[in-house]
Parts: C-alpha cells; structure tokens; sequence
C-alpha cells in the first residue's frame, strides 16, 4: 500500500514538473535566478571589478564633461591621448547613469555587466525556443549559455558595461530576426533595423556577429526576394540609424581608422592556426573543455542529421570571429539539442529497469536536465567567483585593483603635480588615469584605433615594463621606448599583467632605494608611488 501511495506521488510529481517544462515563464525563471545567482557570487567576491574598464568610463567622463558632444580624443591614455572612435552608446548610457544616481566608477562597472547578462538569456531563450523548436531544449540552451565561462568571461567582467549591452542588443535581434525570416512580416523589420543600429553604435565586431548571423538566417529559413529585402532593409537602415556617428568618424579621424582597429586583437577571419585555437586546443583546455566538447559533438551529430543551420553558425562564430564567447551562442543550443537527443534517452535505457519504469521518460529528462542545470550552475558561480585555475595557476577573473591601489591614486591625484606623467606597471594602469586625473605614457588600451603598428608597439612596451623586477630593467625599457615619466607606479606583492598573475619580489623596493635616479614618495601595502630625478638632481 505504502509502495502503491509512493508511486501515485511520484507520478503526480513527475507529471508537473512535464507540464512546467512546456511553460515558457518555468524556464524564463529558472534562467533568470540563475543569471542573478552567477551575479550575486561575482559581487560578493569581488569588492572590486574584474578586468577593466577605466578607458570605458574616461570615455564617458569626458562626453559628459563636453555637454554630450563627441570629442575627437580621450586624454589620459598614453601622451597624447587615444582617438575617440570607439561607437557611442554604452558611453553615454553610462555618462546618464553616473550623472543621475552619483554611483562611483567601481561600483557602476561591478553592478551593470551582471545585469546585462541576466537580461540577455530572455530574449536567447526565445531565439532557441524557435530554432531548437521545444521550450525545454531552449531552456536546457539557456542554462548552459548562462554557465559557460566564456561567455562570462568578457560581459561579467568590467567591460560587460560595453560588451554586456552589445550581447543584448545581439541576442535581442537574433529573436527578432528568427521571426523576421520565418513569417516575412514586415512588422518585425522595425525593431530588427532599430537593434541592429544600436549594435553598429555599441561594439563592431557584435556587429559582424548580428550581420553574419541575419546573413546564416535568410539562407535556412527564407531565401526568398521578400527575405533577401527584408535583410538588405535592416542591414541599410541600420548603418542609416548610425551615419551620424560614422560621418563623425570620417571627418575627425578618417574611415582607416576603422579599419585600423579591425587589424587588431586578432583580427576577423583566420586561417590555420585559428582552426586549431577555436576548435582543437580548447578541447584539451580547463574545466571549460566540456562545453566546447559538448558544442562540437553537437555540431558533428546534427551535421550527420542533415541539420546545418546550428554547426554553420558555430564554425562561422569560431572562425571568422575567433571569439569562443560568440562560439556559445550557437554552440549552448547545440548542447541541449544533444542532451535530449542522446543523453535523454541514454538515461530512459538506464532506468528502464528500475522500479521508476513506468515513468522513465519523465525520469530520464528530469535527471539530464538536472545534470545540466548543476553542472552549469557550478561552473558558473566557480568562475565568476574567481575560483577556477584558468591557465598555467591563474585564477578566473581577477581584479585590475585593489583598495591598496584605490588608496594609492588617490594619493597619486590628491599630491601630485597636475602635470605629472607616469608609466605604470601592472594591469592597474587601465584605471589609472581614470582614478588620478594623470595620463600614463605606456599602455595599449585604445591605440588600436591608431594603426595595429603603434598599438602593438605600445602592447609591448607595456608588457615588458610590467614585468620587471628591479630599477634597472625598469629604466633599460624607458630609454629603449624613449619615454620620459615625472613618475612611476610600482605594484609591489601580488598583481597581473594582462591577466596572468606576478609577484613583485622585495628586491625591486631595495634597487629603487638604492638607485640615485628613483625616490620612493608614497608606499601603500600594494604599491609604491616613486618620483623620477632630473638628471641635474642624481
């Protein structure tokens, strides 16, 4: 009898949780609690932001500063200052929010990425609702998108409050876009012309991601001339929406800078070595090699289904782009597909046997989904929390800076001359000028609007400043960089360059005292302020 009830219970239970998963708003919720959940862990273990986002915020400063207008530079990155070419709008989205509740640049670059990503998985669930065509394969598509370290990697961090609002407006016109395709109404062409503007006016290479993918879209499920005018339509009235700013561009700057930048950080398209960095060393990488596993399995079983749409997307993201975080889009739709696919039915064939057999099909989604769902969940808090050895003992997102260097540029932009010049080692000389009001003489961040040659100059340089460990080597790089600092910034301890962690020794304190070219005027537990003697002075 008491068998018999406990059957009855489980059956009634399982048959909810069936009618729940058909329910778009179960799995909105689910994908919502999750993404603020992956936030939460972010916050409360970084009192200060990952990455950087300093060249972000000065942008914004200084548009706010103008009265809104675009300037032609932002001062404070390298002597002269960088071009302001970077599209505008998560610049002013951030010179508004600053201006109107007075939250201070840590705070805003810590709060903001989080709740752009959060608010991306809705309209992803729907683009994967209509392509994956289940509500628990698009939910299961979610979950896994929101607990993919790459994808955190680059929109929870600082930078999220500029590529967090592109991946928005990304994934917001891909499920405008997949109606757009499928019903050819031209009521979805507004808000598909509308987002894809926003995107040209926030990020470009999210820009390339929009196009190709609208481009992927029209192929599998239109091609037809209404199709093919509805994407010509978006694809003109989009760069209409953005002329202003292009035009701006051009006139200050010339169209080349553009095309400057586009040399850069890898450049678009690759060859070789690109098939083998996307889609062959990641395998054998950290704890992130089974998503990329999971994804490219995918993809090689639907391309034997005959379902090409989801590996086209996935090889032209990885190939073209380079970037695994667009790779995710695709490739988290790919997994879910295969979890109900083959590992649903793997775990019906398991529990056949059982007492549960009656309910098996229930059970076995029931089970792979929450495999899924923990295993997502685990990987996304463990990364967001800093908690995974990302590459040779590095931990995931680290911070640029700490309250020792908070307290350190403060310091820097209380008693130092304003007409100081500094070079500073370490990553936290993305939020130097920001936090101190002073430029630094060596940094790469922004000069890949220049050209990819000065940039990549001022890259190395960076690097090999950053990773001295005495005064000596420090002055070799300036006099071989011809640069000429009033001061420096020295980390001393624990700090990163370009993310990967160093130890500045005790010795480099001891050579700077020794040295007659080096005074050390500030000392906090994490870094040291030393002033450059005039050669008259040593």
């Amino acid at each position: 009898m008491s068998n018999s009830h406990s059957h009855r219970r489980w059956d009634r239970l399982t048959a909810r949780v069936a009618v729940l998963s058909l329910d778009d708003r179960f799995w909105l919720s689910l994908a919502v609690a999750m993404g603020l959940c992956v936030h939460l862990v972010y916050l409360v273990t970084h009192p200060y932001p990952a990455y950087g986002a300093g060249l972000y915020l000065a942008i914004a400063e200084t548009i706010a500063n103008q009265g809104y207008t675009l300037p032609a530079s932002v001062p404070g990155y390298t002597a002269g200052g960088v071009p302001l070419a970077y599209p505008p709008v998560a610049f002013y989205v951030a010179a508004v929010a600053r201006e109107l509740t007075g939250v201070g640049p840590f705070t805003y670059s810590r709060l903001v990425p989080g709740l752009l990503v959060t608010a991306a998985l809705v309209p992803y669930y729907f683009t994967a609702k209509r392509l994956l065509d289940s509500p628990r394969k698009a939910g299961v598509a979610t979950l896994v998108l929101a607990g993919t370290p790459s994808v955190l990697q680059w929109h929870l961090s600082a930078g999220g409050i500029v590529r967090g609002l592109a991946f928005l407006l990304v994934l917001s016109g891909l499920a405008v876009g997949v109606r757009l395709f499928d019903t050819e109404d031209p009521r979805w062409l507004l808000p598909a012309t509308a987002l894809f503007g926003l995107t040209v006016l926030t990020h470009p290479v999210y820009t390339v991601f929009f196009g190709l993918t609208y481009l992927l879209l029209f192929a599998a499920r239109s091609r037809t001339a209404r199709g093919l005018c509805y994407g010509a339509v978006v694809a003109g009235g989009g760069f209409l929406l953005a002329s202003p700013w292009l035009w701006h561009v051009h006139t200050t700057h010339g169209i080349e800078t553009l095309l400057a930048a586009a040399g850069t950080h890898g450049g678009l398209v690759g060859g070789a070595e690109r098939i083998l960095s996307e889609f062959v060393y990641p395998v054998d990488a950290d704890v992130e090699a089974a998503f990329f596993l999971a994804a490219y399995t995918g993809a090689a079983v639907a391309l034997v289904r005959r379902r090409w749409l989801l590996p086209a997307w996935l090889f032209i993201a990885g190939f073209v782009i380079g970037k695994p975080r667009f790779l995710f889009v695709p490739g988290s739709m790919l997994t879910a597909w295969l979890v109900f696919e083959y590992g649903v039915p793997a775990v019906r064939a398991w529990t056949q046997a059982s007492r549960l057999h009656r309910n098996r099909r229930r059970v076995a989604e029931l089970a792979a989904v929450g495999l899924v769902l923990v295993a997502a969940v685990a990987s996304g808090t463990a990364f967001a929390a800093g908690a995974v050895d990302t590459h040779a003992g590095d931990p995931s997102q680290p911070a640029f800076v700490d309250a020792d260097d908070e307290a350190a540029m403060t310091w820097v932009e209380r008693e130092t001359p304003r007409t100081a010049r500094f070079v500073v080692l370490g990553d936290a000389a993305e939020w130097f000028p920001l936090v101190t009001d002073r430029p630094i003489l060596v940094g790469p961040w922004g000069v890949e609007w220049t050209t990819p040659e000065q940039y990549e100059t001022q890259l190395t340089r960076y690097e090999e400043i950053s990773t001295c460990d005495t005064a000596a080597c420090i002055s070799l790089h300036l006099e071989a960089a011809d640069v000429s600092p009033t001061h420096l910034y020295v980390p001393t301890g624990h700090y990163t360059v370009r993310g990967d962690s160093y130890e500045q020794p005790p010795s480099m304190r001891a050579t700077l005292r020794a040295s007659d070219r080096y005074e050390i005027v500030h000392e906090t537990e994490g870094a040291m302020v030393v002033r450059v003697r005039e050669p008259d002075e040593r």
